[in-house]
């Protein structure tokens, strides 16, 4: 089976679901392919920034997104010398219409993107359909082979967009690489009963060796337990009992009781690498394809919708024309390459700082950096601008921009 689109968009997550909304907003074409036959997986990046939520407002969409279940995070603490300081504040973000993050399930944004998109007339979602390769012609990629729930097929497209992780088949078939830089940790997630008593922070635990990150959400603790890289196969030989132990050294009021094996425990092997080119004639890399982030400030998401937003505005007009370029396609890299290198460097930096405590040693911050921040609590926005807005925020293009409308 062979049909074609303006645009075809391989993968569903949240750089290829703002993307295909803001396109069809334009008038252009565009379907998306999902492997998967809903957006129900379990521990992603469920934080929407506040850059994200000023663009959920711009898109007509604040009203709708208010009425999910989400939690709100104001300000990030620490424990320092017996007191809590807060080291990051949010609502120091005087220009943001929304100064927090929202912690919310990611397959209910998706759904609401998605909906979105499906009241567009030039938007088609394709579920349970995998990108399998790329479609060649004179040297140029002119769309994708896929198998889908009718077999296998073909889609011809002006333009193929690689939104499908760092894992992307499509930036593979390429034959596109990357710049990997070296991760001394992994992340394991996994969920802890919460009373909900316990009020929306980022505070970390730090052990001897290990970390964790404890996220209020709706009912449940979403923790990120840090530890070396590598050491996956090691802490499941040890068994489930160690690792609850290991569980309460960090956290002495956790039940661990709700951890009933290590199948509840899902690991990350966590990376930082970037493209050397995004793009090659006829397909471009964003999100995780061109760029995987480490899960540090929880700043993936943000980057790749603000990626999503820059290639929309920058291509709605050369798809509608149906002639894009190779310089339209670099125009998004150049765009968006400088948030990339200068949001990975200051996560390779604190990465850094993590590595004392992976070697085993216990570190406590010093007393003196409580007393500063007591002197100078402005500078909780410094953290806060970086982690909630990023580098060069991107606003939603005219032609995306719709009213509210009430919620039904």
């Amino acid at each position: 089976m062979t049909d074609s689109t303006d645009c075809a968009i391989v993968g569903g997550g949240p750089a290829g679901m703002v993307l295909g909304l803001l396109l069809a907003r334009a008038g252009v074409r565009v379907t998306l392919l999902e492997k998967h036959p809903d957006f129900l997986r379990d521990f992603r990046g469920d934080t929407v920034h506040p850059t994200t939520l000023r663009l959920l407002g711009e898109l007509g969409l604040w009203d709708r997104f208010s009425t999910l279940a989400h939690s709100q995070i104001h300000q990030v603490t620490l424990d320092v010398a017996g007191r809590s300081v807060t080291m990051v504040d949010f609502g120091r973000l005087r220009r943001q219409p929304y100064p927090y993050v929202a912690m919310v399930p990611q397959w209910d944004l998706l759904n609401l993107l998605a909906e979105s998109a499906q009241s567009e007339p030039t938007f088609t979602l394709r579920m349970s359909t995998e990108v399998t390769g790329l479609v060649h012609e004179n040297g140029r990629v002119v769309g994708v082979s896929y198998r889908g729930p009718d077999g296998p097929g073909e889609l011809r497209a002006g333009l193929t967009v690689a939104c499908d992780g760092r894992t992307s088949v499509a930036r593979q078939e390429a034959g596109l690489s990357a710049r990997e830089f070296p991760v001394n940790f992994d992340v394991w997630w996994f969920r802890l009963p919460n009373s909900g008593d316990a009020q929306p922070t980022l505070l970390p635990r730090l052990g001897s060796g290990r970390a964790a990150i404890m996220i209020p959400r709706e009912g449940y603790f979403q923790v990120a337990y840090l530890g070396s890289k590598g050491g996956d196969a090691a802490l499941r030989a040890r068994g489930i009992e160690a690792f609850r132990r290991e569980v309460l050294e960090l956290i002495p009021e956790a039940d661990v009781s709700a951890l009933r094996s290590l199948d509840d425990v899902k690991h990350l092997d966590v990376r930082v690498n970037r493209l050397r080119h995004w793009s090659v004639d006829g397909l471009l890399c964003i999100g995780d394809a061109a760029h995987a982030m480490s899960p540090v400030g929880g700043v993936g998401i943000n980057l790749a919708v603000q990626d999503a937003v820059a290639a929309a505005t920058i291509l709605a007009e050369p798809l509608r024309r149906g002639h894009v370029t190779q310089r339209d396609l670099a125009g998004v890299q150049r765009r968006r390459a400088f948030p990339t290198v200068v949001t990975q460097s200051a996560q390779r930096v604190l990465h850094r700082g993590l590595t004392p405590i992976l070697r085993g040693k216990d570190l406590n911050p010093p007393a003196s950096l409580g007393v500063v921040m007591a002197k100078l609590p402005w500078l909780a926005a410094i953290p806060a601008y970086f982690v909630g807005v990023g580098v060069r925020p991107e606003r939603a293009p005219a032609f995306a921009r719709r009213p509210e409308s009430p919620v039904r």
